[in-house]
């Protein structure tokens, strides 16, 4: 066994010294920084002979800086403890890797912990004493903006209206958007100052919705919302910081310490900040705009390294539709609930396919919001010309090789071609099963029986060989990702009482590797993270229940005991 470890040390110490200041010029000098030991720890290796949980097991693992030394039993980690090493017991509890979270919005959800949270309100009257609250509160004439409403929540599953909103804002500017950010609400006040009226016509890509007598009823759907955010007032740096915190301290507490972020560059300039100051609780990969010229893609990239393994640019996001709750996704056939609707594609397909051969012969990674099987078929085509450019002009991807990794994020609703379409294309499904929890009520509806079967497709996805990569969408969900992990267990409402097509779903094992090493592979860094072997990133969550052993009723319970990161614990329940 002493033999096999020192193997390992002596392949891992030397990189180890590179990235973490480590200086090991022979074996026997490597010592750990911090061991763990008494831990039931998953490491994320698939090991087939595995009576339970489907991977190989330890009880103790040894870290030095920022990076895993060894893993294995305790008698021999122990042996790799110096003078100033610390030992951690973990009294037995389950402990894997640290959750990634491929697909979140971290800034909004910080300001929406300090604007009208509208998440979870059960009625229009609900809805509408919250934001009475929030402008009786409010300086005067100050704008109160929010987010979080959910209308087929209510008992009338009818969407607000300016008229709602004016009869309780007073003199308040107001503008609340939908869950899912695609849709909002605006007051008369908002539209007056965003100068939306009858004479306004619906942008490209957007809709403005109207009364019997086409008066703006304060309803603005995908682009339409642009001319509310132009003169929304920007939160002040002081407040993004503030709400930052925030959302990195829900990160911390549920076991996320890897982030695939679609915030705004002022909120990446943050991150950049708490970096300095040793304040980054999380791992950050900050997405670009996909619409932005290439000239400041490229600034942007090249502002910060790339080869920050805390903090970096990623991929480029593009938004192919809108989401199936407001109705503004692109369905290649009409809404089986809406006739007259097929939603609201964003892109000309021959503008789109020429943006996205420029950004991957640009070295880009793209990554497409793509709801409908419509927008999913736009950013497939997309990508097929793409790729088949850069390999014609021998562009190497983000890691030097050949695979662009290609992602489609969300991928709802799919048709079996299309799914084979992705496995030949070597795209990646970026998905958020908690998404199925609040939308099962009404999906079917929206989609009928045919499509609805081949949609939130998890299982389907794998059977065909896609990296799936899985997230939470935060804030349009809540963080935690044992939601998600439960959604994919059961594909089964929270309450037991209903079942959503469930021959699409997965194992705990599948679903472990998906919000970790799949997550890990999406964002080009499955040789940094995602699984707890010598020589990796010391990401590692440890709960208090073994989600392998645990039934999907429990899983939901599960609190998270203790999250670290790069060897710094950042969350210790009390």
């Amino acid at each position: 066994m002493m033999a096999r470890i020192a193997l390992i040390l002596l392949l891992v110490v030397v990189s180890v010294s590179a990235q973490s200041g480590v200086s090991a010029p022979g074996v026997a000098k490597a010592k750990a920084d911090l061991i763990f030991v008494h831990g039931n720890i998953y490491t994320g290796v698939v090991d087939a002979s595995a009576s339970i949980g489907g991977a190989k097991r330890a009880e103790a693992l040894a870290l030095v800086g920022d990076r895993i030394l060894a893993v294995g039993e305790r008698d021999d980690i122990m042996k790799l403890k110096g003078p100033e090493t610390k030992v951690i017991d973990l009294g037995g509890h389950f402990v894997m890797p640290g959750f990634n979270d491929a697909h979140m919005h971290l800034a909004s959800a910080g300001l929406e912990k300090m604007n009208v949270n509208e998440v979870g309100a059960k009625s229009l009257e609900e809805f509408r004493e919250r934001l009475r609250t929030k402008c009786d509160a409010a300086e005067p004439g100050e704008w109160v903006v929010g987010e979080g409403w959910d209308e087929t929540l209510w008992p009338v599953k009818v969407v607000p209206t300016r008229w709602d909103l004016d009869e309780v804002s007073g003199k308040h500017p107001v503008y609340l958007s939908r869950v899912d950010g695609h849709i909002g609400v605006a007051n008369t006040l908002a539209l007056q100052l965003a100068s939306i009226t009858l004479a306004t016509r619906d942008p490209e890509g957007g809709k403005i919705d109207r009364d019997d007598s086409g008066t703006p009823n304060g309803i603005l759907r995908e682009k339409a919302q642009e001319a509310m955010f132009a003169v929304i007032p920007k939160p002040t740096p002081e407040k993004r910081r503030q709400g930052i915190e925030l959302a990195l301290a829900d990160l911390a507490s549920h076991g996320v310490t890897s982030a695939q972020d679609y915030s705004q560059w002022e909120d990446f300039q943050i991150y950049e900040d708490l970096e300095r100051e040793g304040k980054l609780t999380a791992r950050i990969s900050e997405w670009l705009n996909f619409d932005d010229p290439i000239e400041e893609l490229n600034r942007k990239r090249d502002s910060h390294p790339t080869s920050d393994n805390m903090l970096r640019t990623g991929m480029l996001k593009a938004f192919m539709d809108g989401s199936l709750g407001s109705k503004t996704a692109a369905l290649l056939e009409p809404y089986s609930d809406d006739p007259g609707n097929s939603g609201l594609p964003q892109y000309d397909p021959v503008k789109l396919n020429a943006m996205a051969k420029e950004r991957v012969l640009a070295g880009f990674q793209i990554g497409s919001h793509a709801i409908g099987d419509k927008g999913v078929q736009m950013a497939l085509d997309a990508y097929a010309e793409a790729e088949k450019a850069a390999k014609e002009a021998k562009v190497k991807a983000v890691d030097g090789g050949s695979d662009y990794r290609l992602r489609i994020e969300h991928a709802q609703v799919t048709t079996p071609q299309q799914i084979l379409r992705f496995k030949e294309l070597k795209v990646i499904a970026s998905m958020q099963p908690s998404h199925l929890l609040t939308d099962m009520n009404w999906a079917e509806s929206r989609l009928g029986p045919k499509r609805a079967e081949h949609s939130y497709a998890w299982a389907e996805f794998l059977r065909h060989g896609v990296t799936l990569a899985f997230g939470t969408d935060y804030p349009v969900e809540p963080v935690t990702p044992f939601r998600g992990i439960y959604a994919a267990l059961t594909r089964m409402s929270e309450d037991g009482r209903k079942t959503y097509y469930p021959g699409q779903k997965l194992t705990i094992e599948q679903t472990i590797a998906a919000y970790t090493s799949g997550s890990a592979f999406a964002e080009f860094a499955e040789k940094q993270k995602g699984k707890l072997v010598p020589g990796m990133l010391a990401d590692l969550v440890v709960l208090d229940t073994d989600i392998t052993a645990a039934s999907p009723t429990k899983i939901l319970a599960t609190k998270v005991l203790r999250t670290v990161v790069g060897g710094k614990t950042v969350y210790e329940a009390k």
